[in-house]
This record gives structure tokens, C-alpha cells and sequence, in this order.
């Protein structure tokens, strides 16, 4: 089951709309459901809703299995550079996008704040940390490495696809290095063979990836980085990830 609505984020001054699955027995039972937050929540479920087109089919596969996991889509800005900005948490200078002032940090003060509170009332979940994810792919995977490391207390598993740690790379390294992880924390951590223009970015990207893992894994957290061969940066090639993710994550 879908729901869709919209919330105001305090911080930016603005409405936002949110996409929300409910497991198929949501209704049935009187249990309560761990949550995964993910970013980019338009391109979850509905082919209509995505930017491209085509989505991750999350509701479709989740119906499937059955699986017992209430997920919370935030949809991103989709005026100008707006997402780079709400989707990074640093202050950073690109050479394409120029300037970029990140609000991510503003942004996930908002979540833990405001907007978690909200769903933990609205629905039947279980708060606790050890039940809470973050998930998101390129900008979306890069804040989801950065609040699951900045935002540990609340976030126990992190989904990162296709990070975009090239635009951050030191900052990145330094938030998972400087952050208190909990040893209970699961991150799941890739990137496409085929987002490299050749073998030698495909070994930075590899480079990158495998060090982000590495200080996690350096914390005591479970951390699975991982290549998807032939995989490029689309949705089609995320959807086929979520029951990879889902199931180190959730044991789904």
C-alpha cells in the first residue's frame, strides 16, 4: 500500500511531498514495522512518479516477499541544483556545478527533529535505531553515508548506491572517521562497472569505496562494498539491487 503527502521542512521553507510503503498486511495486523528513510522518494515506487521514467519498483518487490518493512521516500528539490544542494552535507567547489553551499546537515537536523518524530506517531513503527535505515543513491548515497556515520544514535543500517563521494571524498573519509559508530551499524556500500569511463576510474572509484568501508569497518561496523557488474547509474540498475540491500540490511 502507498501513501503520498506532503510535509513542510522547517529549515528550507518549504513543502514537500512524501512517499510512503506500508506493508501489505499493514492493515490486518497490530505489529509494528522497522522503517527505512530513503532519498529521492519519487523514484521508488511508481515508473509515473520517477524523474527518467522508470523506478525501483520497491513497492512491487516488497509485496512479493511479503516483507515486513515500512519505507519513507523524501522527494527531492527539483528546481536548478537544488537537490546537490540539499543532498550535500559539505561545502564544496566543483568544477562543473561551481560553488555548492550543502545543506544536508540542515536537512537531517530536520529528519531527526521533526520529521521522525512525525512518522514514529503516524504509523506503527518501531523508533528504536536498531530498526531505523537510510538509503539513497548518488547525492542520495552520499548523505546516506554521511547520516549514517553523523547520525549513528538514530541510524543503525545505511543503503549507499553509487555514491557520489568523488564530489567529497576527504570530507567524507572524515565525517566516517571522526563520527562514534556503533558496532551494531550495517552499511552496504556500491558502485557500477559501467559509471566508470575506463579501468583506470573504475579502480579509483573501487579505491574510494573500499577506504569509506574500511573506516567503518575500522569502527566495528558490518560493512558489504561491492561492485555490480555492467551496472551503470540508472534506477534500472539500482532496482536490481534492493533485494541485495534488503536482505543484509533487514535479513528480508
Amino acid at each position: 500500500m502507498l501513501e503520498k503527502f506532503e510535509v513542510y521542512i522547517t529549515p528550507f521553507k518549504l513543502k514537500r511531498m512524501i512517499h510512503v510503503y506500508l506493508p501489505v498486511n499493514y492493515d490486518k495486523e497490530n505489529k509494528r514495522y522497522p522503517v527505512l528513510y530513503m532519498y529521492d522518494g519519487h523514484n521508488l515506487f511508481l515508473d509515473e512518479d520517477a524523474t527518467y521514467g522508470a523506478s525501483w519498483r520497491m513497492a512491487e518487490y516488497l509485496d512479493y516477499i511479503e516483507g515486513d518493512l515500512i519505507v519513507v521516500g523524501i522527494e527531492c528539490n527539483h528546481e536548478g541544483n537544488e537537490r546537490l544542494k540539499e543532498f550535500c552535507p559539505y561545502e564544496i567547489h566543483h568544477q562543473h556545478f561551481g560553488d555548492i553551499h550543502g545543506r544536508g546537515e540542515a536537512l537531517m537536523n530536520w529528519v531527526v527533529e521533526e520529521f521522525k518524530p512525525m512518522i514514529d506517531q503516524k504509523y506503527r513503527t518501531r523508533p528504536e535505531r536498531e530498526y531505523t535505515g537510510i538509503g539513497g543513491s548518488s547525492m542520495g548515497g552520499l548523505m546516506s553515508i554521511y547520516t549514517v556515520a553523523r547520525y549513528n544514535a538514530y541510524f543503525s543500517k545505511a543503503a549507499c548506491l553509487s555514491s557520489a563521494i568523488i564530489f567529497c571524498f576527504n570530507q567524507t573519509l572524515e565525517t566516517v572517521e571522526q563520527s562514534v559508530i556503533d558496532p551494531n551499524t550495517r552499511v552496504y556500500l556500491d558502485w557500477g562497472s559501467n559509471e566508470s569511463r575506463n579501468k583506470k576510474a573504475l579502480a579509483y572509484a573501487t579505491s574510494r569505496n573500499l577506504e569509506v568501508a574500511h573506516l567503518f569497518d575500522l569502527q566495528g561496523a558490518s560493512v558489504y562494498p561491492r561492485i555490480v557488474v555492467d551496472g551503470a547509474h540508472n534506477e534500472q540498475t539500482w532496482e536490481k539491487q534492493v533485494p541485495i540491500f534488503l536482505h543484509y540490511l533487514f535479513d528480508l
